[in-house]
């Protein structure tokens, strides 16, 4: 029920994928597909680096937000 709700936001949105709601839906969908992933594959570290790199992202992303 949330995913269609989000997915029904997001086909909305489709035209402004640069909006903060559309930005933060996108990190959390990558950072879920990636935890359950490496739930299953726990020496994929390939997929843990990447993790970790959009983790980063993320946290870059909210520091450039609290400059404003």
């Amino acid at each position: 029920m949330v995913k269609n709700l989000f997915s029904s936001v997001i086909s909305q949105k489709e035209a402004n994928r640069g909006s903060v709601e559309f930005q933060v839906f996108s990190f959390t969908n990558k950072i879920r597909r990636l935890t359950s992933h490496l739930e299953l594959h726990r020496k994929d570290y390939l997929s843990q680096r990447g993790l970790r790199k959009l983790w980063e992202n993320v946290n870059a992303c909210c520091l450039i937000g609290k400059e404003k």
